[in-house]
């Protein structure tokens, strides 16, 4: 449930790194040094007291593969580029980090970055599955933003 009447503003999700459906630079994928990109979080409501992070691939040909999982971000219009912003959940490589882009040689994939600002903290273990986080955060969410990224390797 998002709830957008408060505030009036609706979340906005950027980087400095790449406009919204264009490529990830190098940098930032398995070809170059692995890291996040730096975000830029504007519009978070007043009544957020944490944010949540979600960063998957709907392309992938297992289904969505989930790259990074972080919650429990405190409340902040920036996560910094080779950050760990909260607590981390586990990616689809069964780890505790940024899983960079890299889909088959060929093929062009979307990587959704997705930041809620959720109404609490959730104060939840280390570990949790995207699965895990999206059932704990859904009465909670105050307001979302998305940005999206592609990257093609040849």
């Amino acid at each position: 449930m998002v709830n957008q009447s408060q505030g009036g503003n609706k979340m906005q999700l950027s980087t400095p790194a790449f406009e919204n459906n264009t490529s990830i630079p190098l940098k930032f994928t398995c070809r170059g040094e692995g890291v996040n990109p730096a975000l830029v979080i504007e519009g978070i409501p007043e009544a957020a007291k944490s944010l949540v992070l979600i960063v998957d691939d709907p392309d992938a040909t297992r289904g969505t593969f989930v790259h990074w999982v972080v919650y429990d971000i405190p409340v902040t219009n920036r996560v910094e580029e080779n950050s760990i912003p909260g607590t981390q959940g586990l990616n689809n490589s069964g780890e505790l980090n940024y899983c960079s882009p890299c889909p088959p040689p060929g093929n062009q994939h979307s990587y959704f970055f997705k930041v809620y600002a959720l109404d609490s903290l959730l104060g939840a273990k280390e570990g949790l599955s995207k699965a895990d986080i999206e059932n704990l955060i859904y009465d909670h969410i105050l307001d979302k933003a998305e940005l999206i990224g592609l990257y093609k390797t040849k």
